[in-house]
């Protein structure tokens, strides 16, 4: 299976080399694939004022917006815990805007990959539509 995601994979584990986490020392990096199969990266930045920090999920996404892009295909997120870690609420919130069924591959620092969705793990969004 992470065969078919390895491009994506690699590039999240490419951006989490770039995160700045000073204060937590915990490094994230995700790679969020369109459907024209361009990948955008992003890495978690964190700030003294911690409310101003953003998640690397939310980083990515909003890379890809900022370049004209709405539509995905897949979101890869990495990290330095061994098990793989979910995307917070707030990315999850912020994901479903533009799809809630979104594939999601979670990746741990012991090579560990769990396959889900947005769907799965925020099964009910906000939204002034639904």
């Amino acid at each position: 299976m992470r065969g078919k995601y390895s491009e994506i994979i690699n590039a999240a584990w490419q951006a989490q080399r770039r995160a700045y986490a000073p204060y937590s020392h915990f490094a994230v990096g995700a790679a969020l694939q369109t459907k024209e199969g361009k990948i955008f990266c992003g890495v978690n930045v964190e700030n003294s004022a911690y409310g101003l920090s953003i998640c690397a999920e939310r980083s990515a996404l909003f890379s890809a917006v900022s370049s004209g892009y709405r539509e995905f295909s897949f979101l890869a997120v990495v990290s330095d815990s061994a098990r793989p870690i979910r995307p917070c609420g707030a990315c999850r919130q912020v994901l479903a805007e533009f799809d809630a069924e979104l594939p999601i591959i979670l990746v741990g620092s012991n090579g560990e990959v769990e396959i889900t969705s947005l769907m799965e793990l925020f099964p009910q969004p906000f939204s002034l539509t639904r």
